[in-house]
């Protein structure tokens, strides 16, 4: 049997992992000191760069006043990364310009924990996912309005522009056309920017095109032309975008409409499906939308004291224990983990995490997937005696053996990081659940709550898997979630959960 025991812990703020994301908020402010003393050194010759400094020691004042609050919205986290892995390679190729030995020493030493393009790339996706997730515009995230909060982290031109080329190269043309048109949007309300319109617009109207909306497509193309008649693609592509639109009206005999003078904007244009059948429902779990448990239902629900049936442990600190869900019966654990025994585990686990994987069902291969995205650690007893008292703990309060169990596993979702709708059982092993938990088939919300451990079987008592349990981990919208997972295996437990008589007992 697989057995998932799920943990359910702090909020903190991170895109790669707690302690990555932390150490680059100082390792920024320790390249801000640097180059600091580089100007003073040269300062008649890098006007430019002392005006990066000036720049940087500002945000960086921000941000190390409070890292975890400052990490903890997803554009300072995406453009943290962003500014990591693009802008100050920038500064540096400025800098080699006239050398400098103690800064170019200084970059170089830090210089191998920086983010690399994959990194900016995924943080990109993430705000993508959230804006699907919890169908936010990109106006929202520009200017840094997400639900329940508000802060001056604001995406620029630029940013946008490059968030709309990132999803351009992986011909996501959907979320392009959402973040050029913003990007538009901002160039035309007047906001500096390196990025021109000619090239907002070449971006934007190809997208349009490949969203089938060839009269605006035509209409960008035509802005375009208007502002750079050279241009080296604008004038065929707009020939042959109305070449294509005289022919499609004359095959369906309809006359010429032109396009909407309405700005494009979340819901102008459909997402295209995906792999998922149950997106639709599996999202708006997520934004506490289609529960599906009534009163009548809900009121049935029950909370108790919990000692493991007479455990000599749990006698004189039973468990408190509620009902989440009646059917299948999912529990929750209060008071599981104290605050300090969730530090020593992070701690345990932060120097291990790496991009969680999942086994390829054709190959048998651990790989990543992009509808896994956390980082993910593995603890065993002998790191260190919590591990051992978390691992007794979750075999008193189960009832269940963990000697046959796998060993305890920590994962991080940062900004955007989810599990898309799975099972727990059969060949999938390296797998978690974190977050908001979602069941899609029962319509079950599971909302994280700080020490609590929430707990349900998988499987039947026959063996059988019930697949009623295929559940997701939301992806996190502002912080980040912690989660210790431990499945305990069908192996062992002959004596302790006994065999049911029909294959859904």
């Amino acid at each position: 049997m697989n057995f998932l025991f799920s943990t359910l812990s702090v909020s903190l703020s991170l895109c790669l992992s707690a302690g990555q994301m932390t150490d680059l908020i100082y390792t920024e402010k320790e390249l801000v000191q640097s180059l600091r003393e580089y100007i003073k050194a040269e300062e008649f010759k890098l006007a430019a760069v002392k005006s990066w400094a000036n720049k940087l020691d500002a945000l960086t004042r921000v941000s190390t006043s409070d890292p975890e609050g400052y990490l903890a919205h997803p554009v300072n986290a995406y453009k943290l990364m962003k500014r990591l892995n693009t802008e100050w390679s920038e500064l540096e190729s400025l800098v080699l310009q006239n050398p400098a030995e103690e800064f170019i020493s200084n970059m170089s030493i830090h210089r191998q924990f920086f983010p690399d393009e994959e990194d900016q790339t995924g943080a990109a996706k993430a705000l993508m996912r959230l804006q699907d997730t919890y169908q936010l515009d990109s106006e929202a995230f520009s200017r840094g309005k997400l639900p329940g909060m508000h802060s001056n982290a604001l995406l620029t031109v630029d940013d946008c522009f490059d968030m709309g080329k990132t999803a351009y190269n992986d011909a996501d043309y959907y979320h392009a056309v959402l973040w050029m048109q913003q990007s538009l949007k901002q160039l035309d309300a007047g906001e500096e920017a390196e990025v021109s319109k000619a090239d907002i617009l070449d971006y934007l109207s190809y997208s349009v095109y490949q969203m089938g909306d060839l009269p605006r497509a035509i209409e960008l193309t035509r802005r375009l032309v208007a502002i750079e008649p050279s241009h080296q693609r604008a004038g065929g592509n707009l020939r042959y975008y109305e070449r294509l639109l005289f022919k499609q009206l004359n095959e369906q005999n309809q006359t010429y409409q032109p396009p909407s003078e309405e700005p494009i904007q979340l819901g102008t244009y459909s997402r295209p499906q995906d792999h998922l059948p149950e997106r639709e429902a599996y999202e708006a779990l997520c934004r506490g939308e289609g529960l599906q448990m009534t009163e009548a239902r809900r009121s049935r629900l029950s909370c108790r004291y919990q000692d493991g049936k007479g455990n000599p442990r749990l006698l004189l600190k039973p468990m408190k224990e509620e009902d989440e869900w009646d059917s299948p019966h999912i529990v929750r654990y209060l008071d599981v983990l104290s605050h300090e025994e969730i530090e020593k585990i992070k701690e345990l686990a932060k120097p291990r995490l790496a991009r969680a994987t999942v086994r390829d069902p054709k190959t048998g291969i651990l790989t990543t997937a992009n509808y896994r995205v956390s980082k993910s650690a593995w603890l065993e007893g002998e790191d260190d005696p919590v591990v051992d008292r978390v691992n007794l703990r979750i075999q008193d309060i189960t009832g269940l053996t963990v000697d046959t169990a796998e060993l305890l596993q920590v994962a991080n979702y940062g900004v955007g990081g989810q599990y898309e709708p799975h099972y727990d059982f059969s060949r999938m092993s390296d797998v978690e659940a974190g977050g908001a938990t979602v069941f899609p088939d029962f319509g079950a919300a599971i909302r994280p709550r700080k020490g609590t451990a929430v707990f349900w079987y998988n499987l039947f008592k026959s063996g059988e898997g019930d697949y009623r349990t295929r559940h997701a981990a939301c992806p996190v919208l502002v912080g980040s979630k912690w989660v210790s997972n431990k499945w305990i295996h069908e192996r062992g437990q002959e004596f302790r959960r006994r065999c049911g008589l029909t294959e859904v007992d």
